[in-house]
């Protein structure tokens, strides 16, 4: 089984996994870049993960409902809000997404390829 590290193991990572085992977070948005630099496939549909903590445990198991891949500017609202994290609005969700990725040292453009994942809590 493949597994998932959401966000940073800073804080930023218990936060998210905290989020998708309260069944709040139902999706997230990768750069399809990351994927080819850790030359790893997509993820498919029906597909199951484990989720993993700051200390690489599996804390929870998802199976991944949806993937697209597409241009930055073009995540609907509908995937934005099933992240869970809070936003008011797809505007800030891209802006915070643009400052974790800037952060990271990839900075986004609307045309840059992203991953967008959905996926249901299977196992905690």
């Amino acid at each position: 089984m493949r597994s998932m590290e959401l966000g940073t193991p800073d804080g930023m990572r218990a936060e998210l996994n905290s989020l998708v085992l309260a069944g709040q977070k139902t999706a997230t948005t990768g750069l399809l870049e990351d994927y080819a630099k850790e030359t790893e496939g997509l993820e498919y549909p029906d597909e199951r993960l484990a989720l993993l903590d700051d200390q690489g445990q599996s804390i929870a198991v998802i199976e991944i409902t949806g993937v697209e891949v597409k241009p930055f500017s073009e995540v609907t609202w509908e995937h934005a809000r099933a992240e869970g994290e809070g936003d008011a609005s797809l505007e800030e969700w891209r802006a915070g997404h643009r400052r974790y990725w800037n952060r990271m040292g990839t900075p986004v453009e609307d045309d840059t390829p992203v991953v967008c994942l959905a996926f249901r809590l299977v196992e905690a």
